[in-house]
């Protein structure tokens, strides 16, 4: 039976190939492991061998000529025998006719219902007595949401206050409500698709109400399907095969498929006879061939004695393997934010060191006596809000024809979640206790991990503190969480030697760093922020006078 031969994928890049030549022609026997062609890629001119047997009933395209990525360029079968079937019905297309088929005749059915009378007039929810839910902005960076789950399906009945979906958003998983007392009539997507925001996804109303008009006004957000891209066969032996050094097999004509066992088997190539046309090797050569028997001793005995004697190690075959995952809402969203502050701020950092003995004493006392735990990380955003109160360039923002200067301080907890980072606020630092602010982080903390973050928790930021410090990381830089004029980047305390009164002691130092939007914060301005806060943390007594 006939086969089709399709251009294979020989480059992750690759969209198309160019014939660069034929080493065969229409009437020739062809066994598997022949060169057909010789084919042009976006990386090289590769050669491409057959894994089917038969004789050469057609060839598309010319030398020179360009073929898309799975199109016919030959047909192998028995002589004579009638290939014209695959070429006008092409047996993937032919199993598709039936879908386009079907679709041009439910386009024309719409056609026919949203003729010139229809959309002479246009018809409203109102009128009809629906309710249409779009996809709604449940944050103010959401550009998109992915259906999590459908709570109801088609039919089942609806009430104005039932969580119809759950929505998954750059931030955290988030209910939607209906709104609307009727009947499910129409789901624009399935469960784990997006839609942008205000894209139509249901539509509650009466039961048996012919929502058609509506949809042909504003079509749903179309389903998008990913479809893995056709892998040919021969691609695997269209791949370029190392050449093994120290051998004349460079210059032995062998198919690359061919090369590849060779190289795994540890065969010299120039030891092999080829059986395909002109000598060249095929790999069931390679697979059939048989060493020749190891030299009698006698032999070797009489080799010289200054003879090197070869080493010979073992082979060893490793598999290339990698998973990929589909980038997830909020991903999507620090990538898109984070690349629009580094690309836009100019950034510049300053870096200082902290005494921590003195804030290291007092977290113990006030630990003794504190409600909840103080931590650290609670001292540096007391301290920040403070030092940010006598220095209000360094709580501002860039926006684009002025800058603000914000009075309140409302400090960013960068936080690192399953799936990417996460900055909740606390608001008013300044004028909160070092409890209250421990209380605050550890319930944005929990909240953030099992994503019952709201945007009210995350808006309003005027400046960010990020600490890797209980990773260990001595010191770090990062962006500049948008609209923010800075962030601090804290590391981890150090037991290290310090000077004190001109002798070496044992000291336990902090490195942080202030990361600048040069728009908004010059050097010095940073640089006598950073020297406050050094005087608050060093001396931690201040922050609760």
């Amino acid at each position: 039976m006939a086969e089709v031969v399709r251009m294979p994928k020989m480059s992750d890049t690759m969209t198309e190939g160019v014939i660069a030549k034929w080493h065969k022609k229409v009437g020739d026997k062809v066994n598997s492991g022949d060169l057909v062609a010789e084919i042009e890629t976006d990386k090289a001119t590769m050669d491409f061998e057959s894994y089917q047997e038969g004789t050469l009933l057609y060839i598309g395209p010319k030398e020179g000529e360009a073929v898309a990525i799975d199109a016919v360029i030959a047909v192998l079968g028995e002589p004579g025998e009638d290939f014209q079937a695959l070429l006008s019905g092409d047996a993937p297309a032919a199993e598709k006719a039936p879908e386009k088929t079907e679709e041009k005749t439910e386009e024309k059915k719409a056609a026919e219902v949203s003729g010139p009378e229809s959309s002479a007039s246009t018809v409203t929810p109102e009128e009809l007595g629906c309710t249409v839910i779009t996809m709604p902005l449940l944050s103010d960076t959401m550009k998109e949401g992915v259906i999590a789950q459908w709570n109801f399906k088609v039919g089942d009945t609806i009430k104005s206050d039932d969580a119809i979906a759950d929505v998954e958003t750059d931030k955290a998983t988030m209910e939607v409500t209906a709104y609307a007392d009727g009947t499910l009539l129409y789901v624009g997507l399935e469960a784990g698709q997006a839609a942008k925001v205000n894209d139509i996804i249901a539509i509650v109303g009466p039961a048996g109400t012919d929502i058609t008009p509506l949809l042909n006004q504003k079509s749903a957000p179309a389903k998008t399907e990913t479809a893995e891209a056709p892998k040919a066969d021969a691609a695997v032996a269209a791949t370029a095969a190392p050449v093994a050094a120290g051998n004349d097999d460079s210059r032995v004509k062998a198919s690359p498929l061919a090369r590849k066992i060779a190289q795994e088997k540890g065969i010299n190539l120039s030891d092999i006879k080829g059986s395909a046309d002109g000598g060249r090797i095929v790999k069931k050569d390679v697979e059939s061939f048989v060493p020749a028997a190891a030299q009698p001793a006698e032999t070797k005995a009489a080799a010289p004695a200054t003879e090197t004697k070869a080493i010979t190690l073992p082979t060893f075959v490793g598999e290339e393997r990698y998973t990929e995952k589909p980038v997830n809402q909020m991903r999507k969203t620090i990538a898109r934010r984070l690349a629009e502050s580094l690309f836009t701020a100019p950034h510049f950092y300053l870096t200082v060191s902290i005494d921590m003995d003195n804030a290291m004493a007092a977290r113990a006392q006030i630990n003794e006596v504190a409600p909840v735990k103080v931590s650290f990380n609670d001292i540096v955003v007391k301290a920040v809000a403070v030092a940010l109160k006598k220095h209000p360039a360094v709580n501002s923002s860039w926006q684009g024809d002025k800058i603000r200067f914000n009075e309140h301080t409302n400090i960013g907890v960068a936080m690192a979640v399953e799936d990417g980072l996460l900055v909740p606020v606390v608001r008013f630092a300044d004028g909160k206790s070092l409890s209250h602010i421990s209380a605050e982080v550890k319930d944005f903390a929990q909240k953030a991990k099992a994503k019952k973050l709201q945007p009210a928790d995350w808006e309003g930021s005027t400046f960010t503190v990020s600490n890797l410090g209980m990773f260990g990381i001595d010191e770090f830089t990062s962006i500049i969480n948008s609209p923010d004029g800075a962030i601090l980047s804290v590391g981890a305390i150090q037991a290290v030697p310090v000077v004190k009164n001109g002798a070496v002691v044992p000291g336990n130092v902090m490195k942080v760093t202030l990361g600048c939007d040069h728009r908004v914060v010059d050097g010095a301005t940073g640089a006598a922020f950073l020297q406050t806060l050094k005087s608050l943390v060093e001396n931690p007594v201040r922050l609760l006078a």
